[in-house]
């Protein structure tokens, strides 16, 4: 009997657990109702009644089931708008449910609920905003956690998604956030109400931000009780800044965020740290350089570790801030005319013309008139700061004065059309000043028809620097030399006085406070640092008073005056720390870069070796602490990784600084590249190619080239990162440095893991890349072996992109001068491949001529004469799986190809008669392509459907 009653428990349980609310007992047997009778009691049900029936029942996971088939409950009544408004009504009263699992379900399908009644809006109108969003605002203040989450989740995901209405946002979502965040609110609630006001800033965009999140963000970032609140609000802080504009972060923001870095709470001054970046560019230059540079200092020499790693880490990205188009190299700019349609004499009489300052002119630095060019871009052609006029050397070589705070623009067309136009109303105006110079270019060959329409952006190198005073002065015939012209005094920027008193002072009263604790190391080093870049600033003050004293005549007498209009938002000025590729191709974005280097050739003298590491662009106390990144003290004071992050920020400081300046950094990037650790040579090896863009062929011969090299006989896992960019980087170097690497390529096929099969697969997408770069006859020579080798790899991944790359070649190879090239090539192909007596080869064979015919690289008459009878006669090879690829390549390739059907002529009849004897073969695989018409031609699926085979 006592079995008998466990028995009776058990069943009992299992009753309840399949939500039975009752059952019959007779003289002690259970009866349970089978599944069977449940299913077909609850197809007797409506929707709303299976809805009602679970929905009231005491079994929690039935209330679950309900709150996850609620979205299925919608669909099936959704063409009854009296039903849809039932099932809302519901889920309202489920909302109600005590218990926290049923609550977190439902709020889980809530942006669900609320995308479908966005869909059938017009049978349910303003269901979400009646319904669904008080569910969600009052889940913000649940006592449970996980609701509460929950709920945060599905406001974020459904303002995301747009679908809640500006005028519930202001009106529903906002108010009871601020109510959360109250002083008397509970703790929990107010950090993760800050949280979501952070977070939901960027989606509900400026103007409600500015009027109903800022006060209360303002407010708790001086909240004195709670540290977790004012820490959420120092996460956040850049993102702020970024939604609300220059503005009201100098006006409202910047107070509070000094107050945080001083916090006593180091998690706070922390997230400072990881956010200064991004508050840096919301702020003026002016600003930045002196306010923040210093608070940034402050952080650096903090006496937690965790905020000295933080404002390390963040080090590099806040120099970048500092980037001016005049000194980084490159500015924006819109091209009206390529150098293709000029003459080749004028090319070449231009490009090689010597100019003192940074390098040399490009014909199509200019553009031949100003008038057609796009007016939504005139930074590019007009010179905002320092354009003294233009003058010519002769009727085609057009030279341009360019002062060093020339800037750029990467704002919106919007942006630069009212910028432009402020441009011309100003006094300084200089496109009325170059208009006359420029009459006389309409004369020029017209463009060719694709560039009439061609409005590509693309990044350019500036015009050169020529001090006019000087330049006039000397005789016409005389240049000056590259030291001349470093040495050459600058227009100083107005209001760089004043900067550089304010520099000087906030240096002055930062070292007073830190001489009381001169005994500690990190302040002494600091108290040094400060005191170098308070030299520094006292030689800049000197070195501009003589050179306002050699002035002979005011600018504004030579035009060469700042138009205070033509300033861009500095919002808009903090250029993309890493910059597109090169492109060789005539119509497209592209990189130009000159021999623009301060040194005449590649040797350096000792006496720029020895020039002290000191610029202009960036507080000097920035960058010391930057270059002491690589300080072996510093891996065990800060960061052990404290040299992967300097090597990772190392382009974008060098653009910032200008290749001018790269004498600044070029010790430390040496340094990078012989660190012990290979995840920085890793990372410096990832970004090469980029970091030879910014310096220009002279400078990347000299000192990136060595380096580069290295490289090549490191580790795999930094060879991954030269090679992943070989092409980008080699296409930089001249033609004759270029080919030295051909006799390297082949060391690409050596790795320390032969496993490695994906490095392999990189060389082979990286060499389709190559061919451009290269002679034909190189590519016979030193690329096609290569290749060859890739077709037969082990691993069916990098024989299909060597088929690719095989196929590339035969195209270049046919069409160069002389064609014995690519004949050779097609010969070995088939003594190689076609006549291999592996099965495999053969197959590759095939996949290759595959490759040919889908690509058109060769002509259906030469492809018909070398390569179609070798092909043909696999239809005999003994192996199936040549076979099914040959009538694969036959009738869903070959016979596809209109120009193979109008020239191939006798040809056709044989391929026609081998398909039918295909269809016929004894192998059923064989006869089904050779027989159907498959949808896919593709030879990656092909390649697929015989992975298993070609192993």
């Amino acid at each position: 009997m006592a079995d008998l009653s466990l028995l009776q428990e058990d069943l009992q349980e299992d009753a309840d657990g399949l939500g039975v609310d009752d059952y019959s007992s007779e003289s002690d047997v259970i009866i349970i109702p089978s599944a069977l009778d449940f299913i077909s009691q609850d197809e007797m049900l409506t929707p709303l009644g299976r809805l009602d029936k679970y929905a009231a029942s005491e079994n929690v996971f039935n209330r679950q089931m309900v709150a996850r088939s609620l979205l299925d409950t919608l669909r099936e009544v959704c063409d009854d708008e009296r039903d849809c408004i039932a099932v809302l009504e519901r889920i309202s009263r489920l909302a109600d449910d005590s218990e926290p699992t049923v609550r977190a379900e439902l709020m889980e399908q809530v942006p669900h609920i609320a995308l479908f009644c966005q869909e059938n809006r017009p049978s349910i109108p303003y269901a979400f905003s009646k319904y669904l969003l008080p569910i969600v605002v009052r889940y913000l203040a649940d006592q449970n956690n996980q609701v509460r989450k929950t709920s945060q989740a599905a406001l974020l995901a459904l303002l995301e998604q747009e679908l809640i209405e500006r005028f519930d946002v202001e009106t529903k979502v906002c108010p009871v956030l601020i109510e959360l965040t109250a002083p008397d609110s509970n703790d929990d609630v107010k950090t993760e109400a800050v949280a979501i006001m952070c977070r939901m800033a960027p989606m509900v965009g400026k103007d409600i931000t500015e009027r109903l999140i800022l006060p209360r963000f303002c407010e708790m970032c001086c909240d004195c009780r709670m540290f977790h609140v004012r820490k959420v609000c120092a996460a956040n802080f850049g993102d702020i800044c970024s939604v609300v504009g220059q503005q009201a972060t100098e006006e409202m923001l910047l107070p509070r965020f000094f107050q945080l870095c001083s916090d006593n709470v180091w998690g706070v001054r922390k997230a400072c740290a990881e956010c200064f970046m991004a508050v840096s560019c919301a702020t003026c230059q002016e600003i930045r350089r002196t306010k923040l540079s210093a608070l940034f200092i402050n952080l650096i020499s903090d006496p937690s570790r965790w905020v000295r790693q933080a404002a390390f880490q963040s080090l590099g990205p806040f120099i970048s801030t500092f980037a001016n188009p005049s000194s980084s190299g490159q500015y924006f700019k819109e091209e009206s005319k390529s150098s293709e349609d000029r003459p080749v004499e004028d090319q070449n009489r231009v490009c090689n013309q010597d100019v003192p300052g940074e390098g040399q002119i490009r014909p199509e630095a200019v553009p031949s008139d100003p008038s057609v060019s796009n007016p939504s871009v005139k930074v590019g052609s007009l010179l905002e700061d320092g354009g003294a006029g233009a003058f010519r050397s002769s009727s085609d070589e057009i030279s341009i004065p360019v002062d060093s705070s020339l800037l750029c623009t990467l704002s919106s067309e919007p942006h630069q059309e009212a910028t432009s136009h402020e441009d011309d109303k100003s006094p300084g105006n200089h496109q009325s000043a170059f208009q006359p110079e420029f009459s006389n270019s309409s004369q020029d060959p017209a463009p060719l028809d694709q560039e009439l329409y061609n409005s590509f952006h693309f990044w350019r190198t500036p015009l050169p620097e020529i001090d006019l005073d000087r330049e006039l002065q000397e005789d016409s015939g005389k240049s000056l030399s590259p030291e001349r012209a470093e040495e050459a005094p600058e227009a100083p920027v107005p209001g760089s006085p004043n900067i550089t008193m304010a520099t000087r002072k906030e240096l002055e009263e930062m070292i007073e406070n830190l001489e009381p604790h001169i005994d500690d190391p990190d302040v002494k080093a600091q108290v040094e640092v400060l005191s170098a870049a308070l030299r520094a600033s006292t030689l800049d003050a000197h070195e501009e008073m003589i050179g306002a004293d050699q002035t002979q005549e005011p600018q504004e007498e030579q035009g060469i005056k700042e138009s205070p209009n033509s300033n861009i938002s500095q919002e808009d000025s903090v250029p993309s720390l890493i910059s597109e590729s090169v492109e060789n191709t005539d119509a497209s974005p592209q990189y130009v870069h000159d021999s623009v280097d301060v040194s005449s050739s590649n040797d350096f003298s000792p006496d720029q070796e020895r020039r002290p590491k000191v610029q202009d662009i960036v507080p000097q106390a920035l960058l010391d602490q930057y270059l002491s990144m690589t300080d072996p003290s510093r891996a065990q004071t800060v960061d052990t990784e404290i040299a992967k992050h300097c090597a990772y920020s190392l382009p974008g400081v060098a653009l910032t600084l200008g290749r001018q300046n790269w004498h600044c950094l070029r010790e430390t990037y040496e340094t990078l590249a012989s660190d012990m650790q290979w995840k920085v040579r890793r990372t410096l090896a990832f970004s090469i190619h980029e970091l030879a863009v910014i310096l220009g062929d002279q400078l990347t011969a000299a000192d990136l080239v060595p380096i580069f090299n290295g490289f090549l006989k490191d580790l795999d896992e930094v060879r991954i990162g030269v090679l992943k960019h070989l092409h980008d980087f080699l296409k930089l170097l001249h033609i004759d440095k270029r080919r030295e690497y051909l006799y390297q390529l082949q060391e690409f096929l050596v790795t320390d893991n032969s496993r490695n099969w994906r490095f392999r697969a990189e060389l082979a997408e990286q060499l389709i890349l190559l061919l451009e770069l290269y002679s034909p006859r190189d590519v016979y020579d030193y690329l096609r072996p290569i290749a060859l080798n890739l077709c037969a790899d082990k691993v069916s991944s990098v024989r299909w992109i060597s088929y690719k790359l095989v196929s590339e070649m035969v195209k270049k190879l046919h069409v160069a001068s002389p064609p014995s090239f690519g004949v050779d090539l097609i010969h070995e192909l088939v003594e190689n491949f076609g006549r291999c007596p592996k099965w495999s080869g053969r197959q590759a064979f095939v996949f290759v001529c595959q490759t040919v015919i889908e690509d058109d690289c060769l002509p259906m008459e030469q492809f018909a004469m070398h390569l179609m009878p070798h092909l043909l006669t696999l239809a005999n090879d003994r192996v199936p799986n040549v076979r099914v690829l040959l009538a694969k390549t036959l009738r869903q390739t070959l016979l596809e190809k209109e120009c193979f059907l109008t020239s191939a002529g006798c040809h056709q009849e044989a391929v026609e008669q081998t398909v039918m004897a295909l269809q016929m073969d004894r192998d059923s695989d064989v006869k089904y392509f050779a027989s159907i018409h498959p949808a896919s031609t593709k030879l990656s699926e092909d390649a697929l459907s015989t992975a298993s085979s070609t192993y």
